[in-house]
């Protein structure tokens, strides 16, 4: 059977829906009861989380049977990715980027030796019960672990070639903070931020670098699937 990152990779449609971190384990499964999703995110930007509820969070998550991706707080904390990750998610978002020194320093820290530099430990790891051999398990993450980067400003679209590194799984889309920058420069080519997400699909089109979109509303998704978009995180279904 595929792994979520298999299945992002080779262009299969999928979609990720948005939990509270503080949701109990009912809230979770109601959550997940209104659509086939494939992945819970969860922010800690915008949002206070402690360490020890991000834990909590992720074992209620693990049963009941789906991966979380976490938002770290800012791109300056991408060195802390790997203390993030030994507390369980699956997948991780880097929000703000726009320099590709913040993509070496997530991925630096995101993958094991000899792919990068994370620390071994932590028993809250995501799929680490399963595999508990060292070596092991550093090789099954390197091949599952999900890196995102968020667009977020029109310097990261227009940069999103450098940005798009071996070892970045998606770039996602942060749509209001985009809008923002395209506000402030009215005369820049790109004038939407369906403009941006089209220009950056172009770019990469025919390699494995695929789109994440917030749609937010499940109404949209066809929309943005025309467009090229196979990652969706979506607010839950009324």
């Amino acid at each position: 059977m595929a792994s979520l990152k298999e299945r992002i990779v080779r262009g299969d449609i999928i979609v990720g829906v948005s939990v509270p971190i503080t949701a109990t384990k009912s809230q979770m499964e109601d959550i997940l009861s209104k659509d086939d999703y494939a992945f819970i995110h969860a922010d800690s930007q915008h949002s206070p989380y402690s360490e020890e509820r991000l834990v909590q969070y992720c074992e209620t998550a693990k049963e009941v049977g789906i991966p979380v991706q976490f938002r770290i707080k800012h791109p300056r904390h991408a060195y802390l990715v790997g203390n993030v990750l030994d507390l369980g998610p699956l997948g991780i978002e880097v929000p703000l980027v726009e320099d590709e020194a913040t993509v070496d320093e997530a991925i630096n820290w995101f993958y094991y030796p000899q792919v990068a530099k994370r620390s071994w430990g932590g028993a809250a790891r995501y799929g680490v019960e399963e595999r508990g051999d060292r070596l092991e398990y550093a090789e099954w993450w390197n091949e599952n672990g999900i890196l995102c980067i968020q667009m977020e400003t029109l310097r990261a679209v227009t940069n999103a070639r450098q940005l798009a590194k071996p070892g970045i799984t998606c770039l996602t889309w942060g749509p209001a903070d985009l809008s923002y920058d395209i506000e402030a420069h009215p005369h820049h080519p790109l004038q939407s931020v369906d403009d941006c997400l089209k220009h950056v699909i172009e770019q990469f089109e025919g390699t494995n670098v695929r789109m994440s979109f917030r749609n937010y509303d499940y109404k949209l998704r066809d929309y943005y699937q025309d467009m090229g978009v196979t990652v969706f995180m979506e607010n839950p279904k009324p």
